[in-house]
């Protein structure tokens, strides 16, 4: 986005960007595990990609806030066998995922939810949910066919 000066205040212009973050979520999991997948997937993807972080926000006072993601994350649901397909087709198309699987509700820090995930075949994951961050027509590939979730 960029930002041009008016003699009637600031107007911000949309630039189309050149990536896309999607976070697909298994539709069965309640509400309370889809937000907290949401919240670790979407760490994922701004461990990894510093570059789609924007800037800072600072209200009128002054009063200072961490900056988020500079682009839209589009979220969709999905049932088992499409969460393992959408990841297969992320693996295919050289895109690594931020994955979240059932086993890691039952863990309790990060080694052990590495461990969880090591101990079973890709094929064999129990896919809560995964995102992925690439460029538009990757990740559109990657989701044809899903559903935005509601």
């Amino acid at each position: 986005m960029s930002e041009l000066s008016t003699s009637t205040g600031t107007v911000y212009e949309t630039t189309r960007l050149h990536t896309k973050i999607a976070v697909i979520l298994d539709d069965a999991l309640p509400t309370w595990q889809k937000l907290n997948v949401t919240a670790f997937l979407a760490s994922g993807i701004a461990a990894t990609a510093v570059e789609s972080i924007g800037l800072g926000y600072e209200d009128a006072d002054g009063t200072g806030y961490t900056p988020m993601f500079g682009q839209p994350v589009m979220v969709f649901g999905a049932d088992k066998a499409r969460l393992i397909r959408t990841l297969n087709r992320a693996v295919d198309r050289g895109v690594t995922p931020a994955i979240f699987t059932t086993a890691l509700f039952d863990t309790g820090h990060d080694e052990a939810n590495r461990a969880a995930v090591a101990a079973v075949r890709r094929a064999e994951l129990d896919v809560a949910g995964l995102a992925v961050r690439a460029e538009r027509k990757v990740v559109d590939a990657i989701v044809d066919g899903l559903k935005l979730h509601r």
